[in-house]
Parts: C-alpha cells; sequence; structure tokens
C-alpha cells in the first residue's frame, strides 16, 4: 500500500518558504510573460564574464565549441582573467574552462605604442575598465586605457585579433613567448617576413611539475610591419630576426604605421605537433577577414545552443542556463591538425583516420555529469572523444587520469576513466570498439602502471585488490608527480568499487559473465570501509585499522571532502549503503541534515550560500552538502532510493539559486564544464545518477517545456521534449510523469527510453504526492 507521504510546511508559511526556495529559478504566470522572447538569438543570452570572479576561473575570451583555440585575455591570476583585476598582460591562446591551477596562457599577444623597452608583461600590461568591455560567444572586445582598442574571435584551430590603433607610427605587437600561465621551459621565436612569426614553446605544469609539452605557432597579419625585433631576457634588439631562450622571457615584436590606416588584423594558428602542421591550419582556417570569423564563431554556437530550446522560466535562469549550456561545450579540445596528424601521449606523431583526435581530460570532474551530456547533445563528438582516450591507452600504454595536452597530470584519485568509458559504451558510443574499449579498461581495473611510466593509474590497486581497501598512508614519498591515491584511501576506495560496479555492467553486456561477478564483489568494497562505531566511512591505514579522526566532518583520508560528503557516492548500491547506516528513516535523517533541510525550506537561497558554501576551495572539513564540487554532485538525487522524491527537487533548485549572471555566479570552479552540465542537466529535470550507466534520474525541470534537439544516428526519434507546463516556485512537486503518453512511476529513465520516446511529461502541484515513492520506483543496484 502506498501512504502519501506528509509535507513539511503547509500554508501560508509553506508558499513564503517555496517563493524563496528558487529566488525566480520557475517563474509562472504574469511573471513567465516578461522573459526573453524564444525566437531572438539565443547566444545573446550567454555571459562569459560569469564565473571570472571568486575563483570559478572561467575564461571570457573567443572560442568555438570544442576549439583547440581559447582566444583571451589574461589580467595575472593564475589561470588567467579575473575580473577584480584591472590590467591585461596579453591575449594568449590556450585556456581552460574552470581549472583549479595554472594552465595554458601561451602566447600572450598585446597591442601596445611607442618605443618598446620593457620585456616582462607584469610591467607593459595595459590598464582597462570593464565598462569597456563585451564578450559574447566566440567574441571578445575591450577598450585599452592606452587607447588601442582589442577584438578577438577564431576558428577551430585559430585565433582572430583585430586592434584598432590611434594615428601614430610607433604601433606595436607584442608576442611573448616566454612567459605563460604555467612554466616555460624553453621557447623560439623567428620572424619569418614582413607578416609573419613563428614560435615554439615548451612548457610544464598543472598544479606541479609535469612532463613537458610543446605548442607551435604561427601568426600572420594583413599588412606587413615597417620595422620588428626581439627580445630575450632584458635586452631589446631591433632587426633581430630569431631568439631563443631556456627559461627566460622571449619574444617578439612587431612595429606598423597606423597614421592614416588604423586597424591591424593578426591571425595565430596553434599546432601541438609541428610547425609544418601550424602552417597547415593557418592555410585551412586562416585568410578571411576579422568579421567573417566573427559571424562563422557566432553562428555555429548558435547552432550549438539550438540543440536545447527552453521555454518559461525567469530572465536569471534563462541567462544563466544558456551561459551553462554555452561551457559545457568549451572541452575536450580538438587536439589534431588539419592533415589528422596529432602528438600522442609517447610523444611520437600519428595521425587520425576516420576521427578527430581530442585532449585535455579533467576525467575526475567530467566523467560526472558533462560526458553524459555530451553524449546527448554531441554524440558525434563524444564518440571522437572516447576514441582519442582509447588510443592514449594504445600508445602510451595506459589510460589516462588528467590529461593535458599531450602528458598526463595525475591530477586528482580514484580511477575516473573507467566510468568515462563505460558511460561512451552504454551510450552506443563504441561500436565496433567495445573489446577494444574493455581490454583496456581490464587492464586498468586489475593492474598499475610500471615505475618508469608517466601515470598513476589505480596507484592502490595492489593493496586494494589484496584487501579490499586503498590504505590511507600519511606522509608517503611518492614517485611520481601529481596526486596519489595512498594520501586518499578512503576516498579511493569509493571511486574504486564505483568504477567496479560500473565495469561490471559492461563486462556482463559483453559476455564476460566471469569478469562480471569478480568486478560485482568487488563493487561491494565500499562495505570495508565502514566503521560500525561511527557509522561513516573512515580510512583504514596499511594494516587494516581505522585511522584518523573518528569525527566524520573531518577530511583526513579524503579527497576535498568529508565522510558526510563522501557517504553518498555509492551510485552503484545505494540501497546496500542505506542499509549499512540502518535502513530509509535512518537515510533520510541524515539527508536531512546534510542538506540542513529545515533550514532550506525557511531560506533556501540563504541557506545555499551561508551553509552548503563556505567559500572558494572550502571543500574539508564539513558535515554539510557541498554543492561547489564533485563529491557531492550526485547526493540530492540519493532521496529518489529512499522514498521522499520531492527532497530531491527541493534541493537541486535551492542549488540552482547559486547559479547567477555575473561574474560571481559560477558555483566553484568549472572544471572543464563539469558545474555547468550539473546546472544544465538538474534544470531539464533528468540526471545521470548512476555515472558510467544508463540510468538517468528524474526531478521536477526548472522550466515549463524544454526541446532536446538528438542526433538520429544514435537517437532515431531525433528529439526528446521535456514539459512540465504549470511548473512555477509554488507548483513544483511532481504528481505523475508520462513517458509518450505512458504512465511513469520510476523515478528514473534509461537512455533506451531516451531513444524511444519523442515526449516525458510531469504534472506538478504544490504538494509532494505518492509519485515515485515506492521501492520498486527507485534507482536499481547494479550487479
Amino acid at each position: 500500500m502506498h501512504r502519501t507521504p506528509r509535507p513539511r510546511l503547509r500554508g501560508p508559511a509553506a508558499a513564503l518558504a517555496a517563493a524563496a526556495l528558487l529566488g525566480g529559478v520557475l517563474t509562472g504566470g504574469a511573471t513567465a510573460q516578461a522573459a526573453p522572447r524564444t525566437d531572438g538569438r539565443l547566444t545573446d543570452l550567454v555571459n562569459p564574464l560569469i564565473g571570472t570572479q571568486n575563483e570559478g576561473n572561467t575564461y571570457p575570451g573567443a572560442s568555438v565549441p570544442f576549439g583547440m583555440v581559447q582566444l583571451s585575455p589574461d589580467t595575472g591570476h593564475n589561470t588567467g582573467y579575473d575580473y577584480g583585476e584591472n590590467h591585461i598582460r596579453g591575449f594568449s591562446a590556450v585556456h581552460l574552462s574552470g581549472v583549479g591551477c595554472g594552465l595554458g596562457g601561451d602566447l600572450p599577444t598585446l597591442p601596445t605604442t611607442g618605443d618598446v623597452t620593457e620585456t616582462d608583461y607584469a610591467k607593459y600590461a595595459a590598464e582597462f575598465s570593464h565598462d569597456d568591455e563585451k564578450a559574447s560567444p566566440g567574441y571578445y572586445k575591450v577598450g585599452l586605457k592606452t587607447g588601442i582598442g582589442a577584438e578577438l574571435t577564431a576558428t577551430q584551430r585559430t585565433g582572430v585579433q583585430r586592434y584598432t590603433f590611434p594615428a601614430t607610427d610607433k604601433a606595436n605587437v607584442l608576442l611573448n613567448a616566454g612567459q605563460s600561465l604555467h612554466r616555460t621551459l624553453s621557447s623560439e621565436v623567428e620572424i619569418l617576413d614582413s607578416r609573419t612569426v613563428r614560435t615554439a614553446i615548451t612548457g610544464s605544469g598543472f598544479c606541479q611539475d609535469t612532463k613537458p609539452y610543446t605548442v607551435y605557432t604561427v601568426t600572420h597579419f594583413d599588412r606587413p610591419f615597417t620595422t620588428s625585433g626581439t627580445w630575450n631576457g632584458d635586452t631589446v634588439t631591433e632587426g633581430s630576426r630569431k631568439s631563443s631562450a631556456t627559461d627566460a622571457r622571449n619574444g617578439a615584436w612587431l612595429r606598423f604605421d597606423t597614421s592614416k590606416d588604423r586597424t591591424v588584423e593578426a591571425t595565430t594558428a596553434l599546432s601541438y605537433v609541428d610547425a609544418k602542421g601550424a602552417a597547415l591550419n593557418l592555410r585551412a582556417e586562416g585568410g578571411r577577414s576579422f568579421d567573417r570569423v566573427e559571424r562563422a564563431a557566432q553562428r555555429g554556437w548558435e547552432d550549438r545552443l539550438e540543440g536545447v530550446k527552453a521555454q518559461g522560466g525567469s530572465d536569471e535562469l534563462r541567462r544563466t542556463f544558456y551561459s551553462s549550456l554555452y561551457r559545457s561545450f568549451l572541452a575536450p579540445n580538438v587536439g589534431s591538425d588539419v592533415d589528422g596528424r596529432y602528438t600522442g601521449w609517447d610523444q611520437k606523431k600519428h595521425r587520425a583516420n576516420g576521427f578527430t583526435y581530442y585532449q585535455n581530460w579533467s576525467l575526475w570532474d567530467t566523467y560526472r555529469t558533462q560526458a553524459q551530456l555530451l553524449s546527448l547533445l554531441a554524440p558525434r563528438e563524444s564518440r571522437d572523444m572516447a576514441i582519442s582516450v582509447l588510443r592514449i591507452d594504445a600508445e602510451s600504454g595506459w589510460l589516462p587520469k588528467w590529461g593535458y595536452g599531450t602528458v598526463e597530470t595525475n591530477i586528482m584519485t580514484g580511477d575516473p576513466v573507467t566510468p568515462f568509458l563505460t558511460n561512451a559504451y552504454q551510450q552506443g558510443l563504441l561500436k565496433g570498439y567495445e573489446e577494444q574499449a574493455y581490454r583496456a579498461l581490464k587492464k586498468n581495473a586489475d593492474g598499475v602502471p610500471a615505475a618508469d611510466s608517466a601515470p598513476v593509474g589505480r596507484e592502490a590497486n595492489v593493496e586494494y585488490l589484496k584487501d579490499g581497501f586503498a590504505p590511507y598512508i600519511k606522509d608517503r614519498q611518492h614517485a611520481k608527480p601529481g596526486d596519489s591515491d595512498y594520501d586518499h584511501g578512503a576516498s579511493a576506495t569509493l571511486e574504486y568499487a564505483l568504477s567496479d560496479g560500473m565495469l561490471a555492467e559492461m563486462a556482463r553486456d559483453l559476455g564476460h559473465d566471469a569478469d562480471a561477478a569478480r568486478y560485482d564483489t568487488r563493487a561491494q568494497n565500499y562495505r570495508k570501509i565502514f566503521d560500525p562505531s561511527t557509522g561513516f566511512f573512515r580510512a583504514r591505514d596499511a594494516s587494516g585499522a581505522f585511522t584518523g579522526p573518528a569525527d566524520p566532518a573531518e577530511s583526513e583520508g579524503f579527497h576535498e571532502g568529508t565522510s558526510w560528503q563522501y557517504q553518498w557516492m555509492v551510485p552503484q548500491d545505494i540501497p546496500g549503503m542505506v542499509d549499512l547506516i540502518g535502513g530509509k528513516d535512518a537515510a533520510n535523517e541524515r539527508l536531512d541534515s546534510f542538506f540542513a533541510y529545515d533550514e532550506l525550506l525557511d531560506d533556501p537561497a540563504k541557506t545555499a550560500r551561508e551553509v552548503w558554501v563556505n567559500g572558494p576551495y572550502a571543500y574539508y572539513n564539513a558535515d554539510k552538502y557541498n554543492p561547489q564540487n564533485e563529491p557531492d554532485l550526485i547526493a540530492p538525487y540519493t532521496y529518489l532510493s529512499t522514498g521522499q522524491p520531492w527532497k530531491t527537487t527541493d534541493v537541486v533548485h535551492a542549488a540552482l539559486t547559486l547559479f547567477t549572471n555575473g561574474p560571481t555566479g559560477m558555483t566553484g570552479n568549472d572544471d572543464l564544464g563539469t558545474m555547468s552540465a550539473w546546472m544544465v542537466l538538474s534544470s531539464i529535470g533528468v540526471f545521470p545518477v548512476q555515472p558510467g550507466t544508463d540510468t538517468w534520474g528524474l526531478s521536477t525541470p526548472a522550466f515549463e517545456r524544454v526541446d532536446i534537439r538528438l542526433d538520429r544516428r544514435y537517437y532515431p526519434r531525433g528529439s526528446l521534449t521535456v514539459s512540465a507546463p504549470g511548473a512555477s516556485d509554488t507548483d513544483r512537486y511532481i504528481q505523475s510523469a508520462r513517458l509518450d503518453g505512458a504512465r511513469q512511476s520510476r523515478t528514473y529513465l534509461t537512455t533506451d527510453d531516451i531513444r524511444s520516446a519523442r515526449s516525458l511529461s510531469f504534472t506538478v502541484g504544490s504538494e509532494p504526492s505518492a509519485w515515485g515513492t515506492a521501492p520498486e520506483d527507485a534507482p536499481p543496484a547494479l550487479g
């Protein structure tokens, strides 16, 4: 017998709490009519400056979807641009959205006037004001207080700059090859002719030193320069055509006479292969005017955004939604040249035949949200991305963990590549590659990389396979750069077990039954670190003894979180985890405490900002939900498995209020689209509650209707409409759901459901209902 749950707050108090809950996230009636027209350009709703302050670490500059080039201003912040700064050091060609450490910033280029005397970009940086700044998808413009205007746009492998100088015979463009956002080990510059400059830049780093990589550039101007030179260290030499440096400042300067023609355009092409690759990329994608390139970039972004058409919702919601959708398409990035060549992780040159090679893999982050969103909205590119990851294994001997360009950084812990690739398999993106992928994943799951190879892989796998847990070994000396699973033994154990559960599903599908049984057993290893005396997960040392503080709000043994936050990260077996902590009633009581649910109902926006979020990088020593970091991304959907699905909507919609249309409007680092994809999926009401499988949890959409365009090659129906007529800040609770008109009592869909359906519709109301509360309605445990 199904019992309707009793509401927590009702009457006038409930109405006030509900109105506060979404802070305009959901709007209905007359308010909805004030929203922007849906027939306008969606790119006009995007604000690339969101996340550029308070350590969101996004960039406001110009790029195209998944482009190799991200041409953007650098102000002195370690990841590039910070809204609080007022000087631009240069417009550099490589950035990653929302990374937590300095990375990229190669070839900062800055227009100046007068004599060239300074060679340090911190000293020759130009002041600017946000009042004279504009950013939109594929375009950036700023007025420098030197009297120079700068505009940026991009193609896939080139960045195009247009400068408008004052009338002068000393208009300069500085190409700085020796300074960047990471450590520049060496650089070479060569002025080839009166319009063209070539560079080779070798760098290292991302949070710490890594193996070096080299990026090659060639910059071509639309007019000849009147004179030129180079600098090396502090020495500026007019007429010099070549310069090289090791761990020192190095660059080239070009001078133009703008007494009559005041504009100068420059196109810079990149290659991670060689100088020939940069020249080929320039020949294929250069040669067009700035205006033509900018229009093409805008059209490309408009087409991407039109894949998701949302109706209803406040102006703030629509702007943050489409800005998040925009950021979800910024990475991974094309790594192969126009001729298909790329540099593999073996540092050798290869050619991609029949696919585009991609690079930049923030897998600990993206496997939870962005990989799934791209599998829906960009399956062809997602397939190539998965194939690229398999090429890394084939060429370097091991699958990646956190890859930048052509090297492994080993940043973060666990085994994120497994759910990334099993997701690609479950979404049908690996046809023809299934067994190759499985062999690579099995090797990764059952072994450890050799001592002389760059990756750490499952670093603690020997102990994990023997004892069922990764030990926490404090102050252990690490042989390889990057993070160590031994430093975070408890969370590494949970990550390994999650991956084992996902791999078991793939093994079973492919007929590897013995492996499936073995991985199913290992997926239960989360139990090995459950401490009955505390009722929480806890680190164990090499002898097997529980170690570190017994307080679950302490972080020792957990990576960027605590036991409170990691306890819900068992998506392969939520029922088993719930049983461990005493059953559904105990789990719901703990969830309510975790989300400060009573406070949330009283003032959700304040709870989100003052109880949940404690500041940038405040990941440690807390007993509350942290919506700005990856370990908690799935946590709100746990209520789907504990018989109280309406609370998922309450928590999710409160978290959505953290996304705002301003520089501080990003919750945490974006981590290559991870947080943005969370916002997009949660706003649509369809979320990957078991990353690495084909299971999608449901919650009330933040819009009345969302039309999603799907690629017929992977989704034969070609579209899916998610609707919730009348959804508002008060009417937000699912009363019933239908899939193509058929009753849908489950709180989840499968990918096959999405492939076969055209519509998912919700009836909503002001009171929680019995929808989705039966045990059989919950997402199933794996295995």
